[in-house]
């Protein structure tokens, strides 16, 4: 099948090649649990700077730019945390595609409360690179208005966001409300939900990096888009995605070759490969369910008909899609 064939499919709704279609109920989804329970939204799956991105006219680009015309587009990576029952709805990293991501949670609480200037009951962020936080930017005076909305993160990224413009900004006018938590313990930021964070090895020019560890009622799920190396982290990657339901995890390159006048020592990532090695027992064991999300636009495994993508479902790794949803 080649690329068009497989966009037709896409837009009529047929799932296929790894793509879901734009509405699935919780139940269609593997792990996920009835519709009122706890679940987290994933609202994107690429690099900060997008899919396609700025100046890129690739092949792969230009796949990015059809599917984005066919409504099918990928967005900067993102989850929402959602809680039907408890009428909660959190945003997890909040990125340049915010407006269009949040049309993803379909749920009508949330809408009520994105009419009330109030859509979410906490942001979380991730760390001070340009994909994880700037959409912090149309929540505020010149977008939704929000108030008095709290923002966890870790005491450095805190401090960020308090000093800097225009955030801090946002800190004064009482719209966002910088809250930061402890690494390596439980908090309780929702009826059903708690959080831990974990930090993380990442280029901190401006504050440090965390993963997130969401626990619901049944299940956990980590949110780690962002890290240098696995051999760097002070966890051991294997046993703390088994010991989990759900990991989320850095995907960013498949090679080292993919960015010709760039070196990889300015944009330091784990290849996808090297992931897939280190997590392959946990996968063929069934121990957790590993989802690579954070792709850059350069990364082969974004093309449907590729012989990257085929080679991480054989593995039986998936690849984060938008709207996916994975019941905790």
């Amino acid at each position: 099948m080649d690329r068009r064939a497989a966009l037709r499919l896409l837009t009529a709704g047929v799932v296929g090649q790894g793509f879901l279609p734009r509405v699935l109920s919780a139940s269609h989804i593997p792990g996920s649990t009835a519709l009122a329970d706890p679940y987290a939204l994933v609202l994107g799956t690429v690099q900060d700077a997008g899919f396609p991105q700025v100046g890129c006219y690739t092949e792969l680009c230009d796949l990015g730019r059809e599917l984005h015309a066919a409504g099918r587009g990928r967005f900067v990576s993102s989850l929402a945390l959602v809680d039907p029952d408890a009428d909660e709805y959190f945003l997890v990293d909040a990125t340049p595609d915010i407006t269009r991501q949040i049309d993803l949670i379909d749920e009508p609480g949330f809408r009520e409360k994105a009419a009330a200037r109030q859509p979410f009951d906490g942001i979380f962020l991730t760390h001070a690179h340009i994909g994880h936080y700037t959409g912090l930017a149309v929540l505020g005076n010149e977008g939704i208005g929000i108030t008095d909305t709290p923002v966890y993160c870790t005491e450095a990224m805190a401090d960020f966001l308090g000093s800097n413009e225009p955030w801090a900004f946002m800190v004064r006018q009482g719209r966002i409300v910088p809250t930061p938590l402890a690494t390596d313990r439980w908090h309780r930021v929702g009826e059903r939900l708690e959080v831990q964070l974990w930090s993380v090895p990442h280029r901190d020019e401006f504050a440090d990096t965390v993963g997130f560890v969401f626990r619901g009622p049944s299940r956990t799920l980590l949110f780690l888009p962002d890290i240098n190396d696995w051999r760097t982290w002070e966890r051991d990657l294997a046993d703390t995605v088994a010991a989990l339901d759900v990991a989320l995890l850095d995907a960013s390159f498949w090679s080292l070759d993919e960015l010709p006048g760039r070196s990889i020592d300015d944009l330091p990532h784990p290849l996808m490969s090297q992931t897939m090695d280190r997590l392959q027992g946990v996968v063929d064991r069934g121990d957790a369910e590993v989802v690579l999300t954070h792709l850059n636009n350069s990364n082969p495994a974004l093309d449907p008909d590729g012989p990257e993508r085929a080679e991480v479902e054989r593995r039986g790794f998936v690849l984060a899609r938008e709207g996916m949803r994975f019941g905790l």
